[in-house]
């Protein structure tokens, strides 16, 4: 199926729901490309055992397409002076739920909850600022299905996938707020930024934070 081996299927099928595949994302290591950026395929993240958002929300579409999902990724663009965050897309009975791989604790798991995908975008919204309190998301993009990517084989792909977030960053992406709404934003609290230090996997390359 989809040129996964007998192996690589016995991990992705029994995750056969949105809970599952969260489970199982959970589980991986971060990826902090210690050797220089990365875009792995699902079967690189499968064999080597660790992720970072991108190649984590890429495993899920793929483990919910398996599942009988569609394959669909949703990019969150922030301010320049951050980063980015790609999280896959489910609905259940017309409601928007989230796949998310992160190594705060923040900017996880989305309950299908939601009536339309601007309304889960939204809520990721107060949770998403910089060490020093500013609140930083901006827009979000269509749900983008990773099937028109087929035919360059990105689920097994031994290379880089960067084609795929070359395409979200390129994607049509919706504003979350005016400039009066930016221009009046509140910092998040101390505590809200005390929390936002915490992570699930120590970062080698910064082992101070």
């Amino acid at each position: 199926m989809f040129g996964f081996t007998r192996e690589e299927l016995a991990i992705l099928r029994p995750l056969n729901t949105p809970r599952k595949i969260q489970d199982e994302l959970d589980t991986l290591a971060v990826n902090f490309e210690k050797c220089g950026d990365t875009c792995l395929s699902p079967r690189r993240v499968l064999r080597e055992r660790h992720a970072h958002c991108m190649e984590g929300a890429m495993l899920a579409a793929c483990a919910l397409r398996i599942a009988g999902f569609r394959p669909l990724v949703m990019d969150l663009k922030a301010t320049k002076d951050d980063e980015d965050h790609v999280v896959a897309l489910f609905q259940i009975k017309n409601h928007w739920g989230a796949l998310s791989k992160t190594n705060h604790g923040v900017l996880r798991y989305r309950e299908p909850v939601y009536r339309t995908v601007r309304e889960l975008a939204l809520s990721f919204f107060h949770e998403y600022f910089t060490k020093d309190g500013r609140k930083t998301l901006r827009s979000y993009s269509v749900p983008v299905n990773l099937s028109r990517f087929d035919a360059q084989g990105w689920m097994t792909d031994e290379e880089d996938v960067w084609y795929i977030p070359e395409f979200l960053d390129d994607a049509r992406h919706f504003s979350i707020l005016s400039r009066a709404q930016i221009a009046g934003l509140r910092k998040a609290d101390p505590i809200e930024r005390e929390k936002f230090i915490d992570t699930q996997w120590p970062n080698p390359l910064k082992p101070n934070r």
